[in-house]
């Protein structure tokens, strides 16, 4: 079977809520060597976009749409435990970028976040999870200290929202808004709120933040390489 095909049964396990079929389809990608991570982006994910579709359209109806996200989060575990036992995780990928992350001052909240961390870990990324209730002043302290490419933050409250647009002014006034790329998520928040603070991006989910995360770095890296150029 090939990769495509995986990806699109993987795809269908989560638009059909089927978790036997979810386990199904990472055993056959681990017998024939197909990426776990790949599977998780490209195979699971694209259900996880297809059934959050649905739901918008009001196609998919809300306990349809909570079997489907216990599905995916039973994928996402499964292949998150086969990467960090078999070896695979950051440690023996291409490094993409080191990412600070933290749930804001005011906030004690950080299931979410640490599920964040540990799938930007297995894409390659080096993570740095400062916690919860963390002030903007020591989140870029500790982006400074580390060199970090990404800054993540978590606000999972309306209350401590405010903080996600604090950190952003806070770049702006010492002047390096353009040393980091900057990542909202929490339940929250949405694009536009991330668009309306001047933030560079948005996760909805661990799956969609690493997509988002890839993508930024890219950009990042391909405006790095122009700019050596000219």
């Amino acid at each position: 079977m090939d990769k495509q095909e995986l990806f699109r049964k993987a795809k269908d396990a989560i638009v059909e809520a089927d978790e036997e079929k979810a386990l199904r389809v990472i055993a056959q990608a681990r017998e024939a060597d197909i990426d776990l991570l790949d599977l998780l982006l490209s195979g699971f994910g694209a259900g996880n976009d297809e059934i959050g579709d649905r739901f918008d359209k009001g196609v998919l109806s809300l306990p349809e749409l909570i079997y489907a996200a216990e599905v995916m989060k039973s994928a996402t575990g499964a292949i998150l435990e086969y990467l960090n036992r078999d070896g695979e995780e950051s440690s023996v990928r291409e490094k993409k970028g080191t990412v600070i992350l933290a749930a804001v001052a005011g906030d004690v909240h950080d299931i979410g976040k640490s599920i964040v961390a540990s799938t930007l870990r297995t894409a390659g990324f080096d993570v740095i999870d400062l916690g919860c209730e963390v002030p903007v002043e020591v989140i870029l302290e500790e982006a400074k200290k580390h060199n970090a490419d990404i800054i993540g933050t978590s606000a999972l409250l309306t209350s401590t929202m405010s903080e996600q647009k604090k950190l952003e002014k806070l770049l702006q006034e010492r002047g390096e808004r353009d040393n980091f790329i900057t990542m909202v998520g929490g339940a929250p928040c949405t694009p536009r709120w991330a668009k309306r603070i001047g933030a560079d991006g948005y996760g909805e989910d661990a799956i969609e933040a690493v997509k988002v995360a890839l993508e930024l770095i890219e950009k990042k890296n391909k405006s790095k390489k122009n700019n050596t150029e000219e």
